[in-house]
């Protein structure tokens, strides 16, 4: 390792844990899976989210992060587009029946691997909260000089912290206690969830406004 990137690579490290373990749309998307259907179910929608990583990693090592950040059309595009994915999964959990909800048991998920993939990776992919993570990476600590191996290790940096995070809240969420105490108000757990996912798609429309 090249000691003058050791700030770099520390400031990334620091900033991604940070990043990762503030509650938002990612966490409740992993959270409402793990609780609601499975361990395994969690552990994929975290795969999920882990793969999205890479696609800011891929578009911000080919430099369209500039182009991002110099064409609020584009911008824009990408925040309202994850907003109405998370507005349709939030409508989808508040509005979910009863008749979905009736057994008690574990194993009874109603969505499978990939679905649960797709829900992390999508909800990552157009999460503007992780997109101007990325420009502020991407566009301030690299620079023209930085070597490409360097700033792969960035991108290395923050999938992994998101995988290992979002893997240990499939886990404590899918967890017996978690399981027995609130088993029997999945209905509710389920609207809450989406009654939250809801909320942050609204926050998305209206705090990124220009």
């Amino acid at each position: 390792m090249q000691l003058e990137y050791f700030h770099d690579i520390m400031t990334v490290t620091t900033i991604s844990i940070i990043m990762v373990v503030s509650p938002g749309q990612d966490f409740a998307i992993v959270t409402k899976n793990s609780l609601l259907y499975s361990r395994k179910i969690g552990i994929f929608s975290a795969i999920g989210i882990f793969s999205g990583i890479w696609l800011h990693v891929i578009y911000s090592l080919a430099g369209i992060a500039i182009i991002i950040s110099s064409s609020p059309y584009l911008y824009n595009f990408i925040k309202y587009a994850g907003a109405l994915y998370l507005l349709f999964l939030g409508l989808k959990g508040l509005f979910k029946k009863h008749i979905d909800m009736v057994s008690n048991k574990k194993n009874t998920a109603t969505i499978t691997n990939i679905t649960a993939f797709k829900n992390g990776f999508i909800s990552n992919a157009l999460n503007p909260k992780t997109t101007l993570f990325f420009l502020s990476i991407f566009t301030q600590v690299v620079n023209i000089n930085t070597p490409f191996k360097i700033q792969l290790l960035f991108g290395f940096i923050i999938a992994i912290s998101h995988l290992i995070w979002f893997m240990l809240v499939a886990y404590f969420f899918s967890s017996n206690f978690f399981i027995n105490k609130f088993n029997s108000k999945r209905l509710f757990i389920e609207r809450f969830m989406g009654l939250i996912l809801i909320l942050f798609a609204i926050k998305i429309i209206i705090w990124y406004y220009r």
